[in-house]
Protein backbone atom coordinates (compact mmCIF):
# COMPACT_ATOMS: atom_id res chain seq x y z
CA UNK A 1 0.00 0.00 0.00
CA UNK A 2 1.45 3.19 -0.91
CA UNK A 3 0.76 4.88 2.69
CA UNK A 4 3.06 2.01 4.11
CA UNK A 5 6.09 3.55 3.64
CA UNK A 6 6.28 7.06 4.99
CA UNK A 7 9.86 7.95 3.69
CA UNK A 8 8.66 6.40 -0.39
CA UNK A 9 9.11 9.66 -2.31
CA UNK A 10 5.26 9.09 -3.97
CA UNK A 11 3.76 8.91 0.10
CA UNK A 12 6.13 11.85 1.25
CA UNK A 13 4.40 13.99 -1.98
CA UNK A 14 1.01 12.90 -0.81
CA UNK A 15 2.05 13.82 3.34
CA UNK A 16 2.47 17.26 1.98
CA UNK A 17 -0.21 17.56 -0.47
CA UNK A 18 -3.27 16.65 1.81
CA UNK A 19 -2.18 19.24 4.02
CA UNK A 20 -1.97 21.76 1.81
CA UNK A 21 -5.23 20.85 -0.06
CA UNK A 22 -6.74 20.93 3.61
CA UNK A 23 -5.21 24.51 3.90
CA UNK A 24 -6.68 25.48 0.58
CA UNK A 25 -10.16 23.79 1.35
CA UNK A 26 -10.39 25.36 4.85
CA UNK A 27 -9.48 28.67 3.25
CA UNK A 28 -12.25 28.77 0.65
CA UNK A 29 -14.36 28.06 3.73
CA UNK A 30 -13.43 30.51 5.91
CA UNK A 31 -13.52 33.34 3.32
CA UNK A 32 -17.33 32.76 3.97
CA UNK A 33 -16.66 34.22 7.11
CA UNK A 34 -14.18 36.65 6.44
CA UNK A 35 -14.78 40.12 7.62
CA UNK A 36 -13.70 41.73 4.75
CA UNK A 37 -16.08 39.57 2.69
CA UNK A 38 -19.44 40.63 4.76
CA UNK A 39 -22.64 41.30 3.59
CA UNK A 40 -23.62 44.85 2.50
CA UNK A 41 -27.06 46.20 2.24
CA UNK A 42 -27.15 48.29 -1.01
CA UNK A 43 -30.47 50.38 -1.22
CA UNK A 44 -31.54 52.88 -4.32
CA UNK A 45 -33.93 55.48 -3.57
CA UNK A 46 -36.63 55.14 -6.38
CA UNK A 47 -38.58 58.40 -7.39
CA UNK A 48 -42.16 57.16 -9.20
CA UNK A 49 -42.82 60.17 -11.55
CA UNK A 50 -41.98 58.69 -14.89
CA UNK A 51 -45.89 57.00 -15.01
CA UNK A 52 -48.93 58.91 -15.81
CA UNK A 53 -50.93 59.88 -12.90
CA UNK A 54 -54.82 61.11 -13.41
CA UNK A 55 -53.86 63.88 -10.85
CA UNK A 56 -51.19 65.09 -12.68
CA UNK A 57 -52.60 65.06 -15.54
CA UNK A 58 -54.99 67.44 -13.92
CA UNK A 59 -52.56 69.90 -13.53
CA UNK A 60 -50.04 69.28 -16.54
CA UNK A 61 -52.40 67.83 -19.26
CA UNK A 62 -53.25 64.21 -20.85
CA UNK A 63 -50.48 61.86 -20.86
CA UNK A 64 -47.85 63.97 -18.82
CA UNK A 65 -45.30 62.75 -16.55
CA UNK A 66 -41.97 63.61 -15.92
CA UNK A 67 -40.29 62.49 -18.81
CA UNK A 68 -41.76 65.90 -20.37
CA UNK A 69 -39.37 67.89 -18.50
CA UNK A 70 -36.08 65.11 -19.52
CA UNK A 71 -37.12 65.81 -22.81
CA UNK A 72 -37.44 69.80 -22.71
CA UNK A 73 -34.13 70.32 -21.04
CA UNK A 74 -31.36 72.35 -22.80
CA UNK A 75 -27.64 73.40 -22.04
CA UNK A 76 -27.91 76.25 -19.86
CA UNK A 77 -24.01 77.33 -20.18
CA UNK A 78 -20.70 75.75 -22.47
CA UNK A 79 -20.32 72.38 -21.60
CA UNK A 80 -23.70 71.60 -19.99
CA UNK A 81 -24.92 67.90 -20.86
CA UNK A 82 -28.48 68.97 -21.15
CA UNK A 83 -31.00 66.73 -22.09
CA UNK A 84 -30.20 63.58 -21.07
CA UNK A 85 -31.07 60.77 -22.98
CA UNK A 86 -32.12 57.29 -21.87
CA UNK A 87 -30.78 54.23 -23.41
CA UNK A 88 -33.99 52.40 -22.47
CA UNK A 89 -35.98 55.13 -23.89
CA UNK A 90 -39.20 57.13 -21.89
CA UNK A 91 -40.66 53.72 -20.58
CA UNK A 92 -43.87 53.86 -18.47
CA UNK A 93 -42.62 52.47 -15.09
CA UNK A 94 -46.32 51.03 -14.31
CA UNK A 95 -45.87 48.62 -16.89
CA UNK A 96 -44.90 45.38 -15.06
CA UNK A 97 -42.70 44.40 -17.79
CA UNK A 98 -40.96 47.55 -17.88
CA UNK A 99 -40.47 47.32 -14.32
CA UNK A 100 -38.80 43.77 -14.28
CA UNK A 101 -35.67 44.83 -17.13
CA UNK A 102 -35.20 47.58 -14.01
CA UNK A 103 -35.48 45.04 -11.36
CA UNK A 104 -33.23 42.68 -13.00
CA UNK A 105 -30.38 45.20 -13.98
CA UNK A 106 -30.23 46.11 -10.38
CA UNK A 107 -30.30 42.79 -8.92
CA UNK A 108 -27.42 42.02 -11.57
CA UNK A 109 -25.33 44.73 -10.23
CA UNK A 110 -25.68 44.13 -6.80
CA UNK A 111 -28.30 46.38 -5.32
CA UNK A 112 -30.79 44.99 -3.13
CA UNK A 113 -33.74 46.99 -2.35
CA UNK A 114 -35.29 49.77 -4.39
CA UNK A 115 -36.49 52.35 -1.68
CA UNK A 116 -39.51 53.94 -3.12
CA UNK A 117 -40.28 57.82 -2.40
CA UNK A 118 -43.98 57.42 -1.18
CA UNK A 119 -46.47 60.06 -1.37
CA UNK A 120 -50.35 60.06 0.71
CA UNK A 121 -52.17 62.97 -0.41
CA UNK A 122 -55.59 64.28 0.59
CA UNK A 123 -56.44 60.75 1.98
CA UNK A 124 -55.19 58.67 -0.38
CA UNK A 125 -51.35 57.72 -2.26
CA UNK A 126 -50.12 59.81 -5.10
CA UNK A 127 -47.91 58.08 -7.56
CA UNK A 128 -48.62 54.52 -6.37
CA UNK A 129 -48.79 53.04 -9.62
CA UNK A 130 -44.69 52.56 -10.75
CA UNK A 131 -44.82 50.33 -6.84
CA UNK A 132 -48.40 48.63 -7.16
CA UNK A 133 -48.98 48.34 -10.67
CA UNK A 134 -45.21 47.62 -11.78
CA UNK A 135 -43.18 46.45 -9.29
CA UNK A 136 -45.37 44.24 -7.17
CA UNK A 137 -46.78 42.81 -10.89
CA UNK A 138 -42.69 42.50 -12.02
CA UNK A 139 -42.76 38.49 -13.09
CA UNK A 140 -39.05 38.81 -11.56
CA UNK A 141 -39.88 41.18 -8.12
CA UNK A 142 -38.19 38.17 -5.97
CA UNK A 143 -35.26 39.52 -7.08
CA UNK A 144 -34.84 42.70 -5.39
CA UNK A 145 -36.91 43.69 -2.43
CA UNK A 146 -38.62 47.13 -2.00
CA UNK A 147 -39.20 49.38 1.07
CA UNK A 148 -41.53 52.70 1.32
CA UNK A 149 -39.57 56.28 2.23
CA UNK A 150 -43.11 58.63 3.42
CA UNK A 151 -41.59 61.66 1.14
CA UNK A 152 -44.34 63.83 3.34
CA UNK A 153 -43.09 67.15 2.19
CA UNK A 154 -45.40 69.80 0.51
CA UNK A 155 -46.17 68.99 -2.98
CA UNK A 156 -44.99 72.29 -4.66
CA UNK A 157 -45.80 73.20 -8.41
CA UNK A 158 -42.45 73.46 -9.69
CA UNK A 159 -41.98 71.15 -12.97
CA UNK A 160 -41.25 73.17 -14.07
CA UNK A 161 -40.90 76.28 -12.06
CA UNK A 162 -41.09 79.39 -13.24
CA UNK A 163 -37.84 81.90 -11.55
CA UNK A 164 -40.16 84.98 -10.98
CA UNK A 165 -43.18 82.98 -9.88
CA UNK A 166 -43.67 81.38 -6.21
CA UNK A 167 -44.46 77.87 -6.70
CA UNK A 168 -48.60 77.31 -5.35
CA UNK A 169 -48.69 74.66 -3.10
CA UNK A 170 -51.03 71.36 -4.69
CA UNK A 171 -50.69 69.15 -1.65
CA UNK A 172 -49.76 69.63 1.57
CA UNK A 173 -47.53 67.12 3.44
CA UNK A 174 -49.12 67.44 7.25
CA UNK A 175 -51.83 64.99 7.84
CA UNK A 176 -54.32 64.89 10.57
CA UNK A 177 -54.11 61.71 13.10
CA UNK A 178 -56.73 60.16 11.83
CA UNK A 179 -55.60 60.33 8.61
CA UNK A 180 -52.40 58.77 9.30
CA UNK A 181 -53.93 55.90 11.13
CA UNK A 182 -55.74 55.24 7.72
CA UNK A 183 -52.24 55.60 6.27
CA UNK A 184 -50.61 53.32 7.80
CA UNK A 185 -53.55 50.10 7.88
CA UNK A 186 -53.30 50.66 4.29
CA UNK A 187 -49.28 50.54 4.39
CA UNK A 188 -49.39 47.34 6.70
CA UNK A 189 -51.87 45.72 4.26
CA UNK A 190 -50.72 46.69 1.19
CA UNK A 191 -46.48 46.58 1.57
CA UNK A 192 -45.47 45.24 4.40
CA UNK A 193 -47.10 41.84 4.01
CA UNK A 194 -45.75 41.39 0.09
CA UNK A 195 -42.97 38.88 0.79
CA UNK A 196 -40.65 41.36 -0.89
CA UNK A 197 -40.78 44.17 1.26
CA UNK A 198 -37.33 44.83 3.12
CA UNK A 199 -37.13 43.80 6.94
CA UNK A 200 -34.24 44.81 9.13
CA UNK A 201 -34.23 41.94 11.86
CA UNK A 202 -37.92 40.78 10.99
CA UNK A 203 -38.60 44.26 10.89
CA UNK A 204 -39.94 46.40 8.09
CA UNK A 205 -37.76 49.17 7.12
CA UNK A 206 -40.27 52.61 7.16
CA UNK A 207 -38.38 55.66 6.65
CA UNK A 208 -39.46 59.83 6.96
CA UNK A 209 -38.56 62.11 4.81
CA UNK A 210 -39.28 65.29 6.91
CA UNK A 211 -39.64 65.18 10.22
CA UNK A 212 -40.56 68.78 10.80
CA UNK A 213 -43.73 68.27 9.53
CA UNK A 214 -44.60 64.78 10.75
CA UNK A 215 -44.48 66.50 14.35
CA UNK A 216 -46.60 69.37 12.86
CA UNK A 217 -49.00 66.71 11.91
CA UNK A 218 -50.04 65.87 15.27
CA UNK A 219 -49.00 69.44 16.92
CA UNK A 220 -46.24 68.35 19.40
CA UNK A 221 -44.11 65.95 20.44
CA UNK A 222 -45.76 63.89 22.72
CA UNK A 223 -48.20 63.25 20.31
CA UNK A 224 -46.18 62.47 17.28
CA UNK A 225 -44.71 59.43 19.87
CA UNK A 226 -47.85 58.06 20.44
CA UNK A 227 -48.83 58.23 16.76
CA UNK A 228 -45.70 56.25 16.04
CA UNK A 229 -46.41 53.83 19.03
CA UNK A 230 -49.53 52.77 17.67
CA UNK A 231 -48.12 52.43 14.02
CA UNK A 232 -45.67 50.00 16.07
CA UNK A 233 -47.99 48.33 17.65
CA UNK A 234 -50.42 47.26 14.64
CA UNK A 235 -46.94 46.29 12.85
CA UNK A 236 -46.98 43.86 15.62
CA UNK A 237 -50.17 42.74 15.29
CA UNK A 238 -49.38 42.20 11.48
CA UNK A 239 -46.80 39.31 13.10
CA UNK A 240 -43.63 41.07 12.56
CA UNK A 241 -41.62 41.19 15.34
CA UNK A 242 -42.08 44.99 15.15
CA UNK A 243 -41.25 48.40 13.11
CA UNK A 244 -38.05 49.88 11.91
CA UNK A 245 -38.66 53.64 11.51
CA UNK A 246 -35.66 55.53 9.80
CA UNK A 247 -35.38 58.94 9.92
CA UNK A 248 -33.60 61.29 6.68
CA UNK A 249 -31.75 63.60 8.27
CA UNK A 250 -30.70 67.51 6.28
CA UNK A 251 -28.97 70.08 7.57
CA UNK A 252 -29.21 72.11 4.38
CA UNK A 253 -32.80 73.00 3.20
CA UNK A 254 -33.15 72.56 -0.80
CA UNK A 255 -37.36 72.28 -1.78
CA UNK A 256 -38.91 75.80 -1.40
CA UNK A 257 -40.62 75.41 2.34
CA UNK A 258 -37.84 73.41 3.60
CA UNK A 259 -36.81 74.23 7.25
CA UNK A 260 -33.84 72.39 9.01
CA UNK A 261 -34.82 70.35 12.24
CA UNK A 262 -33.21 71.41 15.06
CA UNK A 263 -31.32 68.84 17.75
CA UNK A 264 -31.84 65.93 15.64
CA UNK A 265 -30.32 63.53 17.51
CA UNK A 266 -32.46 64.22 20.31
CA UNK A 267 -35.83 64.31 18.53
CA UNK A 268 -35.02 60.80 17.34
CA UNK A 269 -34.31 59.24 20.32
CA UNK A 270 -37.75 60.92 21.77
CA UNK A 271 -39.56 59.69 18.71
CA UNK A 272 -37.79 56.08 19.04
CA UNK A 273 -36.25 56.10 15.49
CA UNK A 274 -34.00 53.41 14.86
CA UNK A 275 -32.13 54.67 12.25
CA UNK A 276 -31.29 57.64 10.58
CA UNK A 277 -29.98 58.12 6.67
CA UNK A 278 -29.66 60.62 4.34
CA UNK A 279 -31.31 61.20 0.83
CA UNK A 280 -28.92 63.22 -1.39
CA UNK A 281 -25.69 64.99 -0.73
CA UNK A 282 -26.55 68.54 -1.28
CA UNK A 283 -28.51 67.88 1.89
CA UNK A 284 -25.40 68.05 3.66
CA UNK A 285 -23.03 70.45 1.69
CA UNK A 286 -23.42 73.71 0.24
CA UNK A 287 -22.55 73.79 -3.40
CA UNK A 288 -20.23 77.16 -3.67
CA UNK A 289 -19.60 77.25 -6.69
CA UNK A 290 -22.23 78.00 -9.77
CA UNK A 291 -23.02 77.04 -12.22
CA UNK A 292 -20.58 73.84 -11.56
CA UNK A 293 -19.03 72.68 -8.01
CA UNK A 294 -16.50 69.72 -8.52
CA UNK A 295 -17.96 66.47 -7.61
CA UNK A 296 -14.72 65.50 -5.25
CA UNK A 297 -15.60 68.40 -3.40
CA UNK A 298 -18.74 67.49 -2.35
CA UNK A 299 -17.86 64.17 -1.62
CA UNK A 300 -15.01 65.21 0.66
CA UNK A 301 -17.56 67.53 2.44
CA UNK A 302 -20.61 65.12 2.78
CA UNK A 303 -17.83 62.16 4.42
CA UNK A 304 -16.60 65.13 6.70
CA UNK A 305 -20.59 64.86 7.67
CA UNK A 306 -21.15 61.16 7.53
CA UNK A 307 -18.04 60.85 10.42
CA UNK A 308 -19.87 63.43 12.44
CA UNK A 309 -23.69 62.06 12.18
CA UNK A 310 -21.87 58.60 13.10
CA UNK A 311 -20.97 60.42 16.58
CA UNK A 312 -23.78 62.52 16.97
CA UNK A 313 -26.48 59.83 16.79
CA UNK A 314 -27.08 56.97 19.13
CA UNK A 315 -28.45 55.02 16.57
CA UNK A 316 -26.70 53.81 13.36
CA UNK A 317 -26.44 56.06 10.57
CA UNK A 318 -26.76 54.67 7.25
CA UNK A 319 -24.89 56.76 4.92
CA UNK A 320 -25.47 57.75 1.29
CA UNK A 321 -23.67 57.97 -2.07
CA UNK A 322 -25.23 60.60 -4.43
CA UNK A 323 -24.54 60.00 -8.07
CA UNK A 324 -24.48 63.85 -8.97
CA UNK A 325 -26.62 66.73 -8.90
CA UNK A 326 -28.37 69.10 -11.58
CA UNK A 327 -32.30 70.02 -11.42
CA UNK A 328 -31.94 72.18 -14.10
CA UNK A 329 -34.90 70.06 -16.20
CA UNK A 330 -36.82 71.52 -13.36
CA UNK A 331 -36.49 74.91 -14.19
CA UNK A 332 -38.57 76.70 -16.62
CA UNK A 333 -36.25 76.56 -19.46
CA UNK A 334 -36.88 80.13 -21.10
CA UNK A 335 -35.66 81.87 -18.09
CA UNK A 336 -32.48 82.82 -17.45
CA UNK A 337 -30.28 80.00 -15.21
CA UNK A 338 -29.27 82.03 -12.41
CA UNK A 339 -28.55 80.95 -8.76
CA UNK A 340 -31.50 81.78 -6.77
CA UNK A 341 -32.28 78.91 -5.20
CA UNK A 342 -33.92 75.25 -6.59
CA UNK A 343 -34.64 74.25 -9.11
CA UNK A 344 -31.88 77.68 -9.75
CA UNK A 345 -29.05 76.09 -8.30
CA UNK A 346 -25.83 75.06 -9.16
CA UNK A 347 -24.74 71.68 -10.61
CA UNK A 348 -22.46 69.17 -9.97
CA UNK A 349 -19.91 68.38 -12.48
CA UNK A 350 -17.11 65.44 -12.77
CA UNK A 351 -19.52 62.99 -11.63
CA UNK A 352 -18.24 60.35 -13.87
CA UNK A 353 -18.88 56.79 -13.30
CA UNK A 354 -15.42 56.85 -12.09
CA UNK A 355 -15.65 59.44 -9.57
CA UNK A 356 -19.04 57.89 -8.61
CA UNK A 357 -16.95 54.27 -7.93
CA UNK A 358 -14.06 56.15 -5.66
CA UNK A 359 -17.23 57.40 -3.31
CA UNK A 360 -18.66 53.99 -3.53
CA UNK A 361 -15.22 52.78 -2.25
CA UNK A 362 -14.98 55.09 0.68
CA UNK A 363 -19.17 54.21 1.91
CA UNK A 364 -17.98 50.46 2.08
CA UNK A 365 -14.28 51.39 4.24
CA UNK A 366 -16.76 53.67 5.89
CA UNK A 367 -18.85 51.10 7.20
CA UNK A 368 -16.19 47.93 6.56
CA UNK A 369 -16.30 47.36 10.83
CA UNK A 370 -20.24 47.55 11.52
CA UNK A 371 -22.30 44.15 12.09
CA UNK A 372 -24.10 43.04 8.60
CA UNK A 373 -27.18 44.48 9.49
CA UNK A 374 -25.76 47.99 9.85
CA UNK A 375 -23.48 47.43 6.80
CA UNK A 376 -26.41 49.10 4.58
CA UNK A 377 -26.01 51.97 2.22
CA UNK A 378 -28.45 54.41 -0.05
CA UNK A 379 -27.97 55.47 -3.16
CA UNK A 380 -29.56 58.32 -4.96
CA UNK A 381 -30.85 57.52 -6.83
CA UNK A 382 -32.07 55.24 -9.11
CA UNK A 383 -33.66 57.46 -11.48
CA UNK A 384 -34.15 61.08 -10.56
CA UNK A 385 -33.68 61.97 -14.03
CA UNK A 386 -34.67 65.25 -13.41
CA UNK A 387 -31.86 66.47 -10.30
CA UNK A 388 -29.12 64.25 -12.63
CA UNK A 389 -28.79 61.55 -10.29
CA UNK A 390 -29.93 58.51 -11.87
CA UNK A 391 -27.98 54.85 -12.65
CA UNK A 392 -30.65 53.95 -14.86
CA UNK A 393 -28.55 53.79 -18.08
CA UNK A 394 -28.39 56.88 -20.41
CA UNK A 395 -26.87 57.13 -24.33
CA UNK A 396 -23.57 58.27 -22.69
CA UNK A 397 -22.38 56.35 -20.08
CA UNK A 398 -24.63 53.05 -20.99
CA UNK A 399 -24.76 50.76 -17.81
CA UNK A 400 -21.44 51.76 -16.57
CA UNK A 401 -22.82 53.42 -12.78
CA UNK A 402 -24.53 50.03 -12.01
CA UNK A 403 -21.51 48.54 -13.46
CA UNK A 404 -19.73 50.60 -10.43
CA UNK A 405 -21.68 49.44 -8.11
CA UNK A 406 -21.49 45.93 -8.96
CA UNK A 407 -17.63 46.03 -8.65
CA UNK A 408 -17.49 47.76 -5.34
CA UNK A 409 -20.62 45.29 -3.88
CA UNK A 410 -21.39 42.68 -5.60
CA UNK A 411 -20.42 39.42 -3.99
Amino acid sequence: MIFKNSHNKVTGKLFLFIPALAFILLSGQCSKNNPAEKHFTVVSYYFPNYHVDPRNEKIHGKGWSEWELVKAARPRFPGHRQPKVPLWGYTDEADAKVMAKKIDAAADHGINAFVFDWYYYNGKPFLQAALENGFIHAKNRERLQFALMWANHDWLDIQPRHLHKKPQLLFPGAVSPKVFDKMTDYIIKKYFRNPSYWQIRGKPYFSIYELQTLVKSFGGLDATRKALDRFRQKTRAAGFSGLHLNAVIWGNPILPGETKVKNAAELVDYLGFDSVTSYVWIHHVRLPDFPQTPYTFVQKKYFEYAHQAEKDFHIPYFPNVSMGWDSSPRCAQDDPFVNKGYPFMPTISGNTPEAFKNALIEVKDFLQNRPDDEKIVTINCWNEWTEGSYLEPDTVYGMKYLEAVRDVFAR
